[in-house]
């Protein structure tokens, strides 16, 4: 069985008693229409959930952007399908995997993990607006040719800043050109943009970073896999 693995901002004063309230009407006007334009807009939409680890809690919001993904991991969240699963795989600057069944009673003996599944794929949802950066929550996969997604096997994207240069380079080898924005998101905050269109972004962490940097950093055998287990349970929160 192959292993499932990993190869997302805005009067003056009059004497005149009636000048001076119909004045006062229009900046009372103007200061409603500035707050009102400057009232902070989601740029994506989509249900979120609350995945507690041994390590502290992640908020993540889902997409609706991909509705295949986004159904299919809220529906094993209201089976329990994660609770007591464990991050199997983590890898300090890329990112932090989880989501293999049979995770839930391996041992802790050093052994391989990541071939477990629920024995159906997601077909791939790519979205140009969605990508890797840092907190991306994306779905793993087997090396097929459809970039089909795991039924079940997800990670989210600790990453690292990149510079333009090596942007620059990723463009030419990949043929994929960076928008601005999305080169400024790589080079100050970070990410893994070598995985965009490569694998379903579905998702992005709202809180609990931090808790992604400290599984990310823990201590590790050679399989990637934490030496303490990091086990998780997921809901829906509001």
């Amino acid at each position: 069985m192959k292993r499932v693995f990993i190869i997302s901002m805005i009067a003056l004063l009059c004497t005149a008693t009636a000048f001076s309230q119909t004045k006062k009407k229009v900046v009372k006007k103007k200061v409603n229409t500035v707050k009102k334009a400057s009232a902070p807009k989601l740029m994506f939409t989509g249900p979120k959930v609350k995945i507690t680890t041994d390590s502290g809690t992640i908020v993540v919001r889902l997409y609706d952007k991909t509705p295949q993904h986004r159904d299919n991991f809220l529906k094993l969240v209201q089976e329990q399908f994660y609770d007591s699963l464990l991050f199997h795989r983590v890898i300090d600057g890329f990112m932090i995997q989880g989501g293999d069944p049979e995770s839930k009673t391996a041992p802790q003996n050093g052994e391989m993990l990541g071939k477990g599944d629920i024995g159906y794929t997601i077909p791939a949802e790519f979205d140009t607006a969605l990508f890797h950066k840092k907190g991306a929550l994306a779905a793993a996969r087997t090396n097929n040719p459809e970039k089909a997604s795991s039924g079940c096997q997800f990670y989210i994207v600790q990453g690292k800043k990149y510079t333009n240069d090596e942007l620059n380079m990723m463009e030419m080898q990949s043929g994929q050109k960076l928008s601005a924005a999305k080169r400024k998101v790589y080079t100050t905050i970070g990410g893994t943009p070598f995985l965009d269109m490569n694998y379903t972004v579905f998702g992005e962490v709202l809180q609990g970073l931090d808790v992604v940097e400290k599984i990310a950093k823990t201590n590790k055998d050679n399989n990637n896999r934490p030496l303490t287990d990091i086990r998780m349970k997921i809901e829906i929160t509001k």
